[in-house]
């Protein structure tokens, strides 16, 4: 069939592989670093526990049926290991069919891994990277020109990841029909970034302008993007364009990261396209039932997308093939933040030295200024922002993570920056206070050095212990 493939998209097809291996690394990395504080074993949120509860057809995953941490940590590195493979090219260096195999291998691990993730893994960017990464490993190899059903899947992914986002916006906070929500983003964004700072301290007209243009991004660019070249093109390179700002703006894991991976699907990068044979019987019939697949579990994304009760971020089949997107449906005006502290002291008081413990990526001390970290993803970190905005986001794993503070135990220390207690003299007590966080002025950044100044709000949690442990009073974990 000639209007299979496209040959001239093989070079944005190579592009396009190669940037989504990069993203699957990057999420490989994040887990094999980071689960056994939040699922391990002795975690906060254990896998065994949830296993124990759900069946495999609500949440299919290789750890349904069996699970250690070092099983955990060979599949995360084994995702590690096939991605970096995919970077480099190793698809192009087998048969087509094997090609597609080893693109499914990231996706299953990644599924696996997601489907037990629970709180840590409940993101948009999880089931977006599943669904981009299962259809991306029908794109074939240098073996075929790029399909042009794939091609067009791929776009069909992002306008709905864009159109999605624009509409949950327009049908959210009034402050996006205002064009005033960038007023306060910047500022209460769940994880700002080295620049945000300046970003908030923008001209009041100049964030105006930047919402009514995320509007035209968001609501009339993703409509050309099934257009005829170069138009397609160039609402794609709008699109990455707008994503870098986003980039620069705040730490957003990979969202923006693996929007930009899909756009450059639809770019036609000028380049001649190499010979190849035409595309195998079994390979087309192959790519048109997975097609006929996908458009019939895009029902259910569309008629939420088209529904004035449209929700954001929302799987409808447990593989995530096809999915629901959006995000900052509301923008909050006032920054709350978590502050967790312990002391040494026997019987804690007001007046007793209370240590305050750093995160990574989160605000804490007004003085430590912000850093870049997507697309890696600190977890803990997002569901801190959460655990602000109301105790109940933090109710699964806040007791856990007291706990663990409470044991001084090195995993969960080591998602931190620093903890204020050597490794073999844990807290006695451990307590955490809300406050609120702003943006210091110009003038206050000189004068004081700090980007932020916070007001204590009240307690969020009492001091705590260890159950067990001899004390005067407090409350028990």
């Amino acid at each position: 069939m000639d209007w299979f493939t496209s040959p001239g998209d093989w070079l944005s097809r190579l592009v396009f592989q190669r940037a989504l291996a990069a993203v699957y690394l990057v999420a490989f990395l994040t887990a094999a670093l980071q689960f056994r504080a939040l699922l391990g074993e002795r975690g906060m949120l254990p896998i065994p526990r949830f296993t124990a509860r759900v069946r495999f057809r609500r949440a299919p995953s290789l750890f349904q049926l069996h699970y250690s941490d070092r099983f955990f940590a060979a599949c995360a590195w084994a995702g590690c290991g096939v991605s970096a493979a995919l970077l480099a090219g190793a698809d192009s260096a087998l048969p087509l069919w094997a090609g597609i195999l080893l693109w499914l291998v990231p996706w299953a691990l990644y599924l696996s891994i997601v489907n037990v993730g629970q709180t840590w893994y409940a993101f948009g960017w999880e089931s977006l990277l599943l669904e981009t990464g299962f259809l991306g490993a029908f794109l074939g190899n240098d073996e075929v020109a790029p399909p042009v059903v794939v091609l067009f899947l791929l776009r069909w992914i992002l306008f709905r990841v864009e159109f999605g986002a624009g509409l949950i916006k327009l049908r959210g906070d009034a402050c996006w029909r205002k064009l005033t929500c960038l007023y306060y983003h910047h500022e209460t964004q769940p994880m700002p970034g080295p620049l945000s700072w300046f970003f908030h301290h923008l001209p009041k007209p100049l964030h105006r302008a930047e919402v009514a243009a995320n509007h035209v991004t968001q609501l009339v660019v993703p409509v050309l993007l099934f257009t005829p070249q170069p138009i397609a093109s160039a609402a794609a390179a709008l699109m990455i364009v707008t994503q870098l700002w986003l980039v620069l703006s705040g730490n957003f894991s990979w969202l923006n990261w693996i929007t930009i991976v899909l756009a450059l699907s639809a770019l036609r990068l000028p380049t001649t396209a190499p010979p190849v044979p035409p595309a195998p019987l079994w390979y087309e019939v192959l790519v048109l039932a997975v097609a006929a697949l996908l458009v019939f579990l895009s029902y259910h994304p569309v008629v939420n997308m088209i529904s004035r009760r449209q929700v954001m971020n929302r799987s409808f089949d447990p593989l995530h093939l096809v999915n629901t997107y959006g995000a900052f449906g509301s923008v909050s005006q006032v920054r709350y933040e978590v502050v967790v502290e312990g002391t040494l002291d026997a019987t804690p008081r007001e007046d007793s030295e209370w240590r305050e413990y750093a995160f990574r990526g989160k605000p804490g001390d007004p003085r430590h200024w912000p850093r870049q970290f997507a697309p890696y993803h600190l977890r803990l970190d997002w569901l801190m922002w959460f655990a602000a905005l109301s105790p109940g986001y933090a109710g699964e794993w806040f007791g856990g993570l007291v706990e663990r503070l409470l044991e001084n135990d090195r995993d969960t220390l080591r998602l931190l920056r620093r903890s204020p207690f050597p490794p073999d003299t844990p807290p006695r007590f451990v307590r955490a206070r809300l406050f609120r966080y702003r943006y210091t002025s110009w003038r206050e950044l000189r004068e004081t050095g700090a980007c932020w100044e916070r007001t204590y709000v009240r307690e969020y949690l009492p001091p705590t212990r260890l159950a067990g442990a001899v004390s005067g009073t407090s409350g028990d974990r």
